[in-house]
């Protein structure tokens, strides 16, 4: 019996816990337990909550410094609502690659001659040419001879 109490107590503190908090009803302290809103955040909230109810996500952003539709999403994955309802106006995620623009349209090309090609860039000299030899170049060293053998038997 006593399990069945401290497991029922242990679901309700899970489920206050885990609730969503409502931008419109929470306290400052509430509002500073949601992940990514400090103790300015709560305080500029409950100021402008005082002037009246936030309406929707967009009424709370154009209200309070501080948030942005990029917080909004991280506020709303974390718990916080407005009136209920999730904030749903996030931006949308911008391809790794722009979309191509359209191209403008050509004309013949007997109309318009070819742009002359940039002349490349000469490579430069090579150091050993720039110089000339002062000294020698070392002379290869002559092959080994192998020792005579004496034939004393």
């Amino acid at each position: 019996m006593l399990k069945k109490l401290l497991m029922f107590i242990a679901m309700l503190y899970a489920s206050v816990v885990f609730a969503a908090v409502d931008v419109n009803q929470a306290s400052a302290a509430e509002l500073d337990g949601v992940k990514g809103i400090g103790p300015a955040i709560s305080s500029r909230i409950v100021d402008e909550r005082q002037k009246g109810t936030f309406k929707d996500w967009s009424d709370l952003l154009a209200r309070v410094k501080g948030i942005g539709p990029k917080s909004a999403v991280k506020l709303s994955e974390n718990g916080l609502t407005v009136g209920g309802s999730t904030y749903n106006g996030a931006p949308a995620k911008a391809s790794a690659a722009p979309a191509p623009a359209k191209a403008a349209p050509t004309a013949p090309a007997a109309a318009t001659p070819p742009a002359p090609a940039a002349p490349a860039k000469a490579a430069p000299a090579p150091a050993a040419a720039a110089k000339p030899a002062s000294t020698p170049a070392p002379a290869p060293a002559a092959a080994p001879v192998a020792p005579a053998s004496s034939a004393k038997k």
